[in-house]
């Protein structure tokens, strides 16, 4: 604060410029919230320097930017080039900075015929507002799908709800081959699981909201990339005002001091899949060995001590059709029913709701902190429930009464001791209980 005349000023003039605490000499153990709305200049031609140069002042917050270079890190830990991120104000935001970026009127965009949702809705609805056509080719189609026109393809590193496995290094090659860049949404396997930066895509984005926070309690989006264009998509964040607010941002660079941990024990719990229990038909999860993309998430995804970290995200489809699979959610009690995925808690949610086109039956898991017995135990008894209610109309199951849930039992002990081949036996993981379409280009 510039100083002020000696003279005594009024109450109000007091409580507005009240005394600002000096700046610590010492770093900070956590770091701090920027709680402003922007800053003070030392005069109007820094103001002017600062406010032309777009690198600073009005339109970056601190605390928006060390969630922001705290997501870099990460999805750069292996390049050797600088990776720079910008902070959105929620995932959608994010998706829309990069689409606004990289296709304008005149321009195609490719992406995937499961594409989710709320991307599809911005593709279908303001880019084609805007003159852009978008193409949604089926996996292995994408090479067809591109056109001298194509300046953008999306992939997902992991398809929903079916868990598809993109090849990135071959996407990555199609797009360049074609003068495009390659964006890839790593929403759901975060940069613990797989950096797409690391296998040629030229951005990856980050809805923030869920596994890089982690607690449900802070909305967000992020999206990372080369410094050159990054450029343009920073551009297009600030001329369309899609900042993050510093509380948000707080809470979101918190989760990723705890990112590894939390990821490492939903994959873990994850691998438990219950494609033994006699309700379920398929079971997509990209760690079973019968899943068509498992050799390919062996590839591109990280492995740690524990192994290959497939994602937390398990899709399970009872026999029954709807009636089962809207059962099966109704009949889980430790699983929360909400879209938001990837925090402490697990979440479940019946894929058709929001993927249109999905096996009817379908019911997605993204699995939280519980213990992994306490989950199985519960979800395996859900599916009881769930062949009860439809069992009779389909004749599609066993009677549940008959399964030996003391074995089950065991098995689960099993694989919380660290043998999860007992619950998901190698055999039985090449079989036909496995389903899934590895999501080549």
């Amino acid at each position: 604060m510039r100083s002020t005349s000696s003279v005594r000023q009024g109450e109000n003039t007091r409580a507005a410029h009240l005394p600002q605490p000096a700046v610590p000499q010492q770093a900070p153990v956590g770091a701090p919230v920027w709680r402003t709305a922007g800053f003070a200049y030392a005069g109007a031609a820094e103001h002017a320097e600062l406010t032309a140069s777009e690198t600073a002042g009005p339109v970056d917050n601190p605390s928006a930017l060390a969630f922001a270079s705290g997501v870099a890190a990460l999805e750069g830990a292996n390049l050797d080039g600088p990776v720079v991120a910008e902070a959105f104000p929620s995932g959608a935001a994010a998706v829309t900075g990069v689409l606004l970026a990289c296709a304008t009127s005149g321009m195609h965009v490719v992406a995937p015929a499961g594409v989710h949702g709320p991307v599809r809705s911005i593709l279908t609805g303001l880019l084609a507002r805007l003159g852009v056509e978008t193409t949604f080719a089926e996996p292995g189609e994408t090479a067809a799908a591109m056109r001298p026109a194509t300046r953008l393809v999306w992939a997902e590193t992991l398809s929903d709800p079916d868990l598809l496995v993109a090849e990135l290094p071959r996407l990555a090659g199609i797009a360049h081959a074609h003068g495009a860049l390659l964006a890839v949404d790593s929403s759901r396997t975060t940069p613990v699981v797989c950096r797409p930066l690391e296998h040629g895509a030229d951005l990856v984005v980050h809805d923030a909201s869920g596994s890089l926070g982690g607690h449900g309690d802070a909305s967000g989006g992020v999206v990372a990339g080369g410094a050159h264009v990054m450029t343009v998509v920073r551009r297009v964040r600030v001329e369309t005002g899609a900042s993050l607010a510093p509380d948000e941002a707080f809470l979101l660079r918190r989760g990723l001091e705890t990112l590894p941990l939390r990821v490492r024990r939903q994959c873990d719990t994850a691998s438990a899949a219950l494609a033994k229990h006699p309700a379920v038909r398929t079971v997509a999860y990209p760690g079973l060995l019968g899943h068509p993309g498992h050799e390919t998430a062996r590839r591109l995804f990280d492995a740690g001590p524990e192994g290959t970290r497939f994602g937390g995200v398990v899709t399970v489809t009872p026999h029954g059709g709807l009636a089962a699979g809207q059962a099966l959610v109704d009949a889980v009690r430790l699983a929360l029913v909400a879209g938001a995925d990837g925090g402490v808690r697990t979440t479940v949610a019946h894929a058709a709701t929001f993927t249109p086109g999905a096996d009817p039956a379908a019911v997605r898991f993204t699995v939280g902190l519980e213990d992994a017995a306490d989950l199985v135990r519960d979800v395996g008894r859900a599916l009881d429930t769930a062949a009860r209610v439809t069992g009779r109309e389909t004749g599609a199951v066993r009677d549940p009464a008959a399964y030996d849930h003391a074995a089950y039992d065991h098995a689960v002990r099993d694989h919380v001791a660290g043998t999860p081949d007992v619950v998901v036996p190698s055999q039985e993981r090449a079989s036909g209980t496995i389903t899934g379409v590895a999501d080549t280009a």
